[in-house]
Parts: structure tokens; C-alpha cells; sequence
């Protein structure tokens, strides 16, 4: 069992018969009041997050998660497909909206990490920083661009990015996977 000050960033345990991961706590002690620890946590199951605080009396079951390395395969009617790392005989689909919006940069053969609460994918870790090829980019028009501007291209995956004007088709560019922009040409 878990107390409240154990509560720290990292922690994954079980709350309403949920799992949740901590993402920020804070130990809070007032003037003439019992000491708390105001936390954010993740649903690991359905990524909400809640803000919640937690007082001397509050106890938590902490939980087991395993990380596994699995392999992505592809995506086909909002599953996404893969098979565990080194064995490609074991393969598993994950709904499209458990991997989140990351799902759309996923290439064939792209290694992820997935956590595992007894045999539930619970998430899907994607790689932060994704090298894609440009496959569709309309061409950049000059001029009535002081500060340079921005054009959208769809890359390999069909995903589409803003990308500066100078990037052209068959180019591969560097794309952040959690906020969906462009970060540079690879």
C-alpha cells in the first residue's frame, strides 16, 4: 500500500479501480491545516487527466506495469497492429485511440514501447521525434513573406504537417510526434 506522500511523479497506482500514473505532486503544508499533496494524474487506461488532492488518512494499491518493446505493423479499421519485439508470431492490435494522435506518424517497422497491466495494452509509448519522407508538398511561393512562411505537405504516413515553404517533395524532415508539428529537415 501506498501512502500519500508516496505519491511522486512516475507512481502508478490504483485509483477507482483504474489505473494512473502521477504526472505532478506537490506537498502542501497551510497554516494551521493538516499537510496535503495536490497531484495531476493520468487514466492510463483512457488518458483523462484529473487534478485531485490527497490527505494523511488516503492509502493507494500500487500496481504492476511491465514496458514490453513491440514492433508497429499497420493500422486497419482503427486498430493499430503490431507484434512483440524479437517475435513476430505474437501479434496484438491496440485501438487507434488508446495510441492517441501520435498513431497518425507511425511508419512500418517503427519500435514503440507499450505498457502492460497484466495481459491490457494500457499505452503506447511513440518514439517523441520521427523522421518522415515528404511525399506530397505544394510548391513555395515567393514574395509577401517578410518573416517566411508555411505551406502544409502530407508525408509518408498520410499525415499532413506545416512545414516551412523551402521543403519539397521526397525530402525527409524531422516531425515531434506529441504536438504534430515539424521540427527540422533530417
Amino acid at each position: 500500500m501506498l501512502n500519500y506522500t508516496d505519491l511522486k511523479r512516475g507512481v502508478i497506482f490504483l485509483y477507482e479501480g483504474h489505473p494512473y500514473e502521477v504526472i505532478e505532486a506537490n506537498f502542501l503544508r497551510m497554516q494551521q491545516r493538516k499537510a496535503v499533496v495536490s497531484t495531476k494524474i493520468q487514466n492510463l487506461a483512457t488518458g483523462k487527466i484529473l487534478d485531485r488532492t490527497w490527505q494523511a488518512s488516503d492509502s493507494f494499491e500500487e500496481i504492476e506495469v511491465e514496458r514490453k518493446k513491440a514492433i508497429f505493423i499497420y493500422i486497419s479499421k482503427d486498430e493499430c497492429w503490431f507484434h512483440e519485439a524479437g517475435d513476430k508470431s505474437k501479434r496484438f492490435a491496440v485501438k487507434e485511440e488508446i495510441v492517441g494522435s501520435p498513431a497518425r506518424f507511425l511508419k512500418a517497422n517503427t519500435e514503440v514501447v507499450t505498457l502492460m497491466f497484466g495481459d491490457k495494452v494500457l499505452t503506447v509509448e511513440v518514439p517523441i521525434k520521427m523522421t518522415l519522407e515528404v511525399k506530397e508538398a505544394p510548391p513555395g511561393v515567393k514574395g509577401n513573406t517578410a518573416q517566411g512562411g508555411v505551406k502544409q505537405v502530407v508525408l509518408e504516413t498520410g499525415a499532413t504537417v506545416n512545414t516551412p515553404l523551402f521543403i519539397e517533395s521526397g525530402q525527409k524532415i524531422i516531425v515531434n510526434t506529441q504536438t504534430g508539428e515539424y521540427v527540422e529537415r533530417a
